[in-house]
């Protein structure tokens, strides 16, 4: 959920689109080699950009994702709320997919729900089944839905957070065979305090791991059983602003863990930690040069899949017909127009799509790139007195001279990317007091403000 002040005072709370990593799986999955994202989109006013549809973006990393679908929904609730909030994908014993979401559409927080959205999927490129499944009779909501597999039960646990008795929210557990009817509710996890946003980790060297949002922060607690009220704190937690939605992902490749946060303070920020050792409890900041969320995403949410289930996906839903820029050197900041000038801003901002860039073949020369605006689609970025702005192809050969740049390994790192000006050759698109210009480039700040990260 994304919480805001009036959300913070009702409850003191915020839920979470967590997607656990559950281990423990059948053999199949050691066949996995990238991940899928689930999440929700709002952009910074709730205005363009936001959707309580179900999102999907792909990554083979784990790190640098791709929206699919041009980063709208594949599928939304019709029954409800009529929108979700912080779905999760549990691939479930035989292989198929569960999508278990909120049902909730906006950010009213007093919305009382006894129910979760349900979605049955083989392959999470059709959507079949589709139903509300009852978890309580109690007055208050069925916040961040989560599942995983209780092998000591022979069903599977459906977590969620709701006020119970105890006037604070919970995470509550029922359990399920077939996410059609489920057991009745029962207590997980109650420190005293008020908790949201559940994610599991199963199974990780005989122990169960469960990450929550206590205040603003992520915590974990940890059991050597599944059994409701067994887990115990265990860490101080980690946060970066106001985080919530904690989701653990393992790595494929290494003995990495990541822990992805959802940040309100501003809304819709991801940062992730990283840990090679769950046990120890304590998490390492990831630069965020290594990872790149889907625009407007919250509440991100992972798990892996196959190899032929990534390209089954992207064939399916298609990658973005756009591009996004991330300064090197300003992680945090994206090229983007605005009053028609180039420059590198912070995300999130208003309008999102003035960072959205279509990246054609060079105007001058097709072996070169210009970027045409997505919002502005007959303008592009040319420099003029070297200063980057968006104007309006003319049809001049000096326009398409000013608009056309190649793009080189980046000065600063080669597996960025670089632009060097098509009729000032000496020269390469670069960042100061964070708007675009072109200039040359020699001193490893200026190599630095020359690199950019295209991604989504």
């Amino acid at each position: 959920m994304t919480p805001d002040p009036s959300r913070r005072l009702f409850l003191g709370a915020a839920a979470s689109v967590p997607l656990a990593l559950t281990l423990g799986m059948p053999s199949a999955h050691a066949a996995d080699s990238a991940y899928v994202m689930g999440y929700f989109t709002e952009s910074t006013s709730l205005g363009a950009g936001t959707d309580y549809g179900l999102h999907l973006a792909v990554s083979t990393d784990g790190l640098q994702w791709m929206p699919l679908n041009q980063n709208n929904p594949v599928v939304t609730p019709t029954e409800g709320a009529l929108g979700l909030r912080d779905p999760f994908i549990l691939r479930k014993q035989d292989g198929t997919f569960v999508v278990i979401a909120t049902d909730l559409k906006g950010t009213d927080w007093s919305y009382v729900s006894q129910y979760v959205h349900v979605w049955n999927s083989t392959d999470l490129r059709t959507f079949t089944g589709y139903h509300r499944l009852k978890l309580h009779d109690m007055n208050t909501h069925s916040w961040a839905p989560e599942a995983f597999w209780d092998a000591g039960r022979g069903q599977y646990a459906l977590i969620y957070s709701a006020v119970n008795a105890g006037g604070h929210n919970v995470i509550m557990v029922n359990y399920t065979t077939d996410f059609v009817t489920a057991s009745a509710p029962q207590v997980f996890f109650d420190p005293g305090y008020d908790v949201i946003d559940g994610d599991m980790a199963v199974g990780v060297n005989g122990v169960n791991y469960l990450y929550f949002k206590k205040d603003q922060t992520l915590v974990g607690a940890r059991s050597g059983s599944l059994d409701p009220g067994s887990f115990t704190v265990f860490n101080t937690g980690v946060a970066h602003g106001g985080t919530e939605a904690p989701t653990l992902v393992k790595s494929l490749t290494s003995s990495t863990w990541w822990l992805w946060g959802d940040t309100y303070t501003p809304n819709g920020v991801f940062y992730a930690w990283q840990s090679t050792d769950l046990a120890a409890g304590t998490w390492t900041a990831l630069d965020q040069k290594t990872y790149t969320q889907p625009v407007n995403s919250k509440h991100c949410g992972i798990t892996t899949i196959t190899g032929t289930q990534y390209s089954n996906l992207v064939a399916k839903w298609g990658a973005p017909a756009w591009n996004r820029l991330k300064s090197y050197n300003y992680p945090d900041r994206y090229v983007r127009h605005a009053d028609y000038v180039g420059r590198i801003d912070a995300y999130p901002f208003d309008l999102y799509t003035d960072s959205q860039w279509k990246l054609v073949p060079g105007l001058a020369d097709s072996s070169g790139v210009s970027f045409r605006s997505v919002n502005y689609p007959t303008r592009y970025l040319r420099h003029y007195d070297y200063q980057l702005r968006l104007d309006a192809d003319d049809a001049t050969s000096t326009f398409a001279g000013d608009a056309t740049f190649y793009r080189t390994a980046g000065l600063a790192d080669s597996g960025w990317a670089s632009f060097r000006s098509y009729n000032n050759p000496t020269r390469y698109i670069r960042h100061a007091n964070y708007v675009l210009r072109i200039d040359p480039v020699s001193t490893a700040t200026e190599k630095q403000d020359a690199t950019f990260f295209v991604g989504y």
